[in-house]
């Protein structure tokens, strides 16, 4: 565990056998493998317990609002518990009503890929401008790219503090131009947390398709139950994601049939989606985001026995320590800490993990299980790239929309053609986030107006 995080240990639990107890016990995941020992060892706490000291992340007191309760409601998406956020960017507007909207803090059930409940936290931002795209309010359920693994990284946290920095964590809440933008345009905006990632019961389970997916789609169904919002069931949904956020919005595209089909999928933005986890860990080793290699570790190693079998088998005490430490990281705490290091620092003959992962069946399969692209997304979809992007690498991305045309499926396909703007140090990545993102939200845009797309799947023979 790093020691930047403190909590009072003796009021950890774990999950019950139906999934519904307090799950704080998860979050030692990192320390667990740091120690080479297994967290189901771990004991309940009876009923009668004291209440758990605030958990401490880098310096962070995290509100109570994030500690889920011991029952969850039965329902993907119900409401556990709500409360006003004032959102650190929000001004006053001329007609009394903050710009650019009124936001909520949520609470809401969902289903992670052990197929347990887990409560996920999240923010719901009801705008201040009109809808004139015709029909009800439409609602974008927003996946944020990657802002680490301590719960003071959490996305509706950001929102109420843009900026966090005290010396221990650097936190920025880059995700709020596009949120902003997309809630001038009068639509609503939820965003999810993601699983682990601001409640405190368990670790983030960094880029796992299951768990992102059904976030995101939960939260489309937390939002119109939210007090005071105006979308109702019949709000067109978009889904919106860049990196992190691209593969959550199109592993959700993917679901969206089978586990929502009650939400009206209307359009899906994918911007650089890590569709091939193979592939897109060996972007990320020795890069200036190294750190979200030890995320997805912890991640898979606390939802996947077979892959924690391979890391307890495979990392070193130097790589034990960096995981548990990177546990509570945010993006900026990564960048300072792990950047350009080298995953074979981490392991105990000197491979990276990639290629351990790679000549493991086990591991394999696990990361095999992660693949987006699969199954056929649900309504219109634009999927962008840039093609210099070697973080998460272009080619696997452009394969995701390869993969998803010969399905037939209704693909706008965006090269975003740049100059190599320097290898490994994120630019490559980073720059097509902003000069994409105007034309993703107009697309967006048109699809929530109920307008109809039309597929470029038929150039992609000759697209980069």
């Amino acid at each position: 565990m790093s020691r930047k995080r403190t909590r009072s240990r003796s009021a950890l639990t774990t999950t019950t056998a139906t999934g519904r107890g307090n799950k704080t016990g998860l979050r030692l995941l990192a320390g667990v493998v740091a120690a080479g020992t297994v967290c189901a060892g771990l004991s309940s706490v009876p009923a009668s317990a004291a209440a758990p000291e605030p958990v401490v992340s880098r310096g962070v007191t995290i509100p109570d609002f994030y500690t889920p309760p011991a029952e969850l409601p039965d329902a993907d998406g119900a409401l556990i518990r709500t409360e006003a956020l004032p959102l650190g960017l929000g001004i006053p507007g001329l007609d009394g009503r903050p710009m650019p909207g009124t936001a909520t803090r949520l609470m809401y059930k969902s289903t992670d890929s052990a197929g347990l409940p887990v409560a996920v936290t999240g923010a719901y931002i009801e705008p201040s401008a009109t809808w004139k795209g015709g029909g009800p309010r439409p609602l974008v359920a927003v996946a944020s790219g990657t802002m680490g693994q301590g719960d003071q990284c959490a996305p509706s946290f950001a929102l109420q503090n843009p900026l966090t920095l005290n010396g221990d964590t650097v936190s920025v809440g880059y995700e709020a131009l596009a949120i902003y933008r997309l809630l001038s345009t009068g639509a609503a905006v939820v965003v999810t947390d993601y699983v682990g990632l601001g409640a405190t019961d368990r670790l983030h389970t960094y880029v796992n398709r299951l768990d992102q997916a059904h976030a995101l789609l939960d939260a489309a169904r937390a939002a119109r139950a939210v007090p005071g919002a105006s979308v109702t069931a019949a709000s067109r949904t978009g889904l919106y994601g860049y990196s992190q956020g691209g593969g959550a919005s199109a592993a959700a595209a993917e679901l969206q049939p089978s586990y929502a089909p009650d939400v009206p999928l209307a359009g899906t933005y994918t911007g650089a989606p890590p569709a091939d986890l193979t592939s897109v860990m060996k972007g990320i080793d020795g890069s200036a985001l190294a750190g979200a290699l030890a995320w997805s570790i912890n991640g898979f190693a606390q939802a996947d026995p077979d892959l924690r079998a391979v890391v307890d088998a495979n990392i070193n005490s130097a790589g034990r320590a960096a995981l548990a430490d990177a546990s509570t990281m945010c993006v900026g705490d990564a960048l300072f800490g792990y950047g350009f290091t080298k995953s074979s620092e981490w392991t105990t003959n000197g491979k990276s993990i990639g290629d351990i992962i790679a000549a493991d069946p086990r591991a394999k399969a696990a990361l095999d299980k992660q693949r987006i692209g699969t199954l056929k997304p649900s309504g219109p979809v634009r999927v962008a790239t840039g093609v210099q992007d070697d973080i998460v690498p272009h080619t696997q991305a452009r394969k995701l929309a390869v993969d998803w045309c010969a399905k037939s499926a209704d693909v706008t396909y965006k090269a975003i053609v740049l100059p190599n703007l320097g290898d490994k140090i994120l630019t490559n990545h980073l720059v097509p986030l902003i000069t994409d993102q105007g034309d993703a939200i107009s697309w967006l845009t048109d699809r929530l107006a109920g307008k109809a797309s039309t597929s470029n799947c038929w150039s992609m023979p000759v697209q980069p």
